[in-house]
């Protein structure tokens, strides 16, 4: 049996990939008791289901809540790649990513657990994306970047080369980003600069 959590946009994206790859999922889990159906498919609103015979995707777009939910149930997850993305064959993607419609992910790149690499989003030569992280539509990372584990890396943001993003981080859309990131800092604008730092990373 094979489940999304998250009956939501995001979850919706999964779905629409797992479709295009001819993959049927048997529902969706969310705790909004109000939602039945979802793009046709029953939503389950208990966990009680789930054990390690069972795959599941995590279709929530939170990275917190992803990681929260990845080190509570006890099951086995699925990785995809949508048809129309570029990998360079030998390019390692862990459990529990989704690799969304137009992305590349070029040569000695690595791609952690339950990461989000969305929409036409460009990932340079060896780049290392840790556990959890979320590079949005149209994010470029050149070549030797480092984003550290639950990063968010904003819709159309441009990271230059050997940059490390560090943990929790979050960089803005459109953000253009030249310098290191520090763990839990917010960056905005072009050169993107620190806003606001969250001291409890």
């Amino acid at each position: 049996m094979l489940y999304i959590y998250g009956a939501s946009g995001h979850g919706k994206v999964i779905w629409s990939i797992l479709e295009d790859l001819g993959i049927k999922s048997d529902g969706f889990i969310d705790q909004n008791l109000s939602i039945k159906q979802f793009t046709g498919l029953s939503v389950f609103h208990t966990e009680d289901s789930l054990t390690i015979d069972n795959q599941l995707l995590i279709g929530i777009g939170d990275n917190q809540i992803r990681k929260e939910l990845s080190e509570r149930l006890e099951t086995s997850y699925l990785k995809i790649i949508h048809p129309t993305a570029f990998l360079w064959k030998g390019v390692a993607i862990d459990e529990g990513t989704v690799v969304m419609a137009n992305a590349t992910i070029q040569i000695g790149s690595f791609i952690g657990k339950h990461c989000i690499i969305n929409s036409a989003c460009s990932i340079d030569h060896d780049c290392q994306i840790e556990d959890f992280v979320h590079i949005s539509p149209n994010a470029t990372l050149s070549g030797n970047v480092t984003v550290k584990e639950g990063a968010w890396v904003g819709a159309g943001a441009t990271v230059i080369q050997g940059i490390t993003i560090g943990k929790w981080a979050v960089i803005g859309a459109g953000a253009v980003v030249i310098k290191d990131v520090p763990d839990g800092a917010t960056v905005v604008g072009n050169p993107a600069k620190v806003i606001k730092t969250n001291q409890n990373i």
